[in-house]
């Protein structure tokens, strides 16, 4: 699939974008999701240009679940949800929005239903407040 490097992960990849980083690494970066479907919601954007995970080396694979099982831990510690949901889309059918392959990390509590995704932007400094709880976190494992 072809790769338009115009969309806002490549743009946030490139420094063009903000955004509240969690984590970084060679391979891939970890921020917030600005329109999160629970609180604590957390994107692995790899660094590798690729639309879909089809498309993605190994090396990058590897790279960004090794990134979303430590998320998922550093999550579970900062926020103490009921669970961790880690996710992935590919295409616009399964509900890929943005063209960039990613992975999501939703913590969830039971009897809280997810928000609805790609919806509502969430307001910076409660985004941030919690990057700070899960980077602490991160930086213990």
């Amino acid at each position: 699939m072809n790769y338009d490097d115009s969309n806002p992960f490549a743009k946030i990849l490139r420094g063009e974008l903000p955004c509240i980083k969690v984590a970084e690494s060679d391979a891939a970066l970890a921020f917030m999701d600005l329109m999160p479907q629970a609180d604590g919601h957390v994107l692995v954007v790899p660094k590798e240009a690729a639309v879909e995970i089809f498309d993605l080396s190994d090396a990058s694979t590897v790279a960004c679940m090794r990134m979303a099982q430590k998320l998922a831990i550093a999550v579970r510690a900062a926020l103490r949800p009921d669970g961790v949901f880690i996710g992935q889309f590919n295409g616009a059918a399964a509900g890929q929005t943005v063209p960039h392959v990613h992975f999501h990390v939703i913590p969830r509590w039971e009897g809280q239903p997810l928000r609805m995704h790609a919806r509502e932007v969430a307001d910076a400094a409660t985004l941030e407040a919690l990057a700070k709880r899960i980077r602490d976190h991160w930086r213990a494992h």
